[in-house]
């Protein structure tokens, strides 16, 4: 397996634009010599072995036309893992995803495990999944296609020419607190917040680095949202961000508090280029965000790091109320694969193999349940997979 950490100034690709990284900021393992790579497979919990078994198929064939070889080898995580083990989030899972190249998850969580102790919960396993690869930004692109304008919840002229990027800080703050604590009696959430910052303050500084690289090649506009008005943490997170805006003078930096941000989000989305902010912020923000687009099935992620392999998984939860229904959308997941094999392997051309093949499904009219509207036809999950792979396999 080669495993080639991207040089200082490497150029890089978010949403079609190139991205250098600089100082600490998150870089990919790729080679374009390379054209064999292990890929670890979590498809997780409800709709998640459905999802992935679609990606899986679309990943081969794109690969394939490519002369790209991908080696899959599939591992439990999640409810799934809980179930067969125990825990969330199995030793040999951590070690098969740190050993491969990239790793695409599916879904984690159910109704069936939300009564467990916190350690015994899915969402703990992903947790531990982005800290043990040491991913700590996480990259969500909210575009409306011309295709789904209609499907948006906005007016169309709302909606139509919508394309953000949320830059989310991905392991700190309130969301993951894990190994950070304070002598009793225990501090507010958010002045133990405040302690995880200032002890790893740099992370700030990291993810501004990303963000700001994000937004110089795309609209030379960044959006940091915090709550700077009421949350000490905050105050830090703007102090820092503002202290990196200096290497950045091609970037024109705004803040916002986070309330008026999800407010403006649905009454002006056009105004938003690149939004950088933390955890739990970047979470609620990126799901909003996917709403404009006309659902969350349509949105992929991508989690990097300073080196090693990266997460890549749609945004959507495991929708347990349709697992094995086949009303899944598959679309997030396959569009997911498709930065996978951008930012993860630097297969560029395989990876706009399928992002061609999405756009081309959609122009012949089909949808699923999530995204139907009259005169479309409506699909299963297995079927749009089908429509994508025909899509693919017609491609010269």
């Amino acid at each position: 397996m080669t495993q080639l950490q991207a040089a200082p100034l490497k150029t890089l690709s978010f949403s079609g634009a190139a991205v250098r990284p600089r100082h600490a900021t998150a870089t990919f393992r790729c080679s374009a010599a390379a054209r064999s790579y292990s890929i670890t497979l979590l498809p997780g919990d409800g709709i998640g072995p459905e999802v992935v078994a679609v990606a899986k198929d679309v990943l081969s064939v794109a690969g394939a036309k490519e002369g790209v070889e991908l080696r899959f080898r599939e591992m439990l995580m999640g409810g799934a893992a809980l179930d067969a083990v125990g825990v969330p989030l199995p030793d040999e899972t951590l070690a098969a995803a740190r050993a491969s190249d990239a790793v695409l998850l599916g879904a984690i969580g159910g109704y069936k495990w939300d009564n467990n102790e916190k350690h015994l919960k899915p969402e703990t396993g992903l947790l531990n999944i982005r800290a043990g690869l040491g991913v700590f930004a996480n990259l969500r692109p909210a575009t409306v296609l011309p295709q789904l304008v209609d499907a948006s919840t906005l007016k169309k002229e709302v909606a139509e020419g919508v394309d953000i990027m949320v830059v989310r800080e991905l392991t700190g703050g309130i969301v993951d607190l894990r190994h950070f604590s304070a002598p009793p009696p225990p501090p507010p959430p958010d002045k133990l917040q405040l302690i995880f910052y200032k002890r790893l303050y740099p992370q700030i500084d990291c993810i501004a680095r990303v963000a700001f690289e994000v937004a110089r090649k795309r609209g030379g506009n960044l959006c940091s949202v915090d709550k700077a008005n009421v949350l000490e943490a905050s105050m830090l997170w703007r102090k820092r961000v503002t202290a990196i805006a200096s290497e950045f003078p091609d970037v024109e930096l705004s803040h916002m508090y986070v309330d008026n941000a999800s407010m403006q989000l649905v009454w002006n989305p056009k105004q938003f280029d690149t939004i950088v902010t933390n955890n739990s912020y970047g979470d609620i923000l990126s799901d909003e965000a996917s709403m404009i687009t006309g659902s969350i099935g349509m949105l992929p992620s991508a989690s990097v790091g300073e080196s090693g392999p990266g997460l890549f998984e749609p945004i959507h939860g495991s929708a347990p109320d349709i697992a094995g229904q086949d009303k899944a959308n598959p679309l997030a997941t396959i569009l997911s694969a498709a930065m996978l094999l951008k930012y993860g392997l630097g297969a560029e051309n395989a990876a706009k193999r399928i992002e061609t093949a999405v756009t081309e499904t959609l122009d012949s009219g089909f949808r699923t349940g999530d995204i139907y509207s009259p005169g479309t036809t409506l699909v299963g999950c297995k079927r749009m997979g089908e429509e994508v792979l025909k899509a693919l396999e017609s491609q010269k």
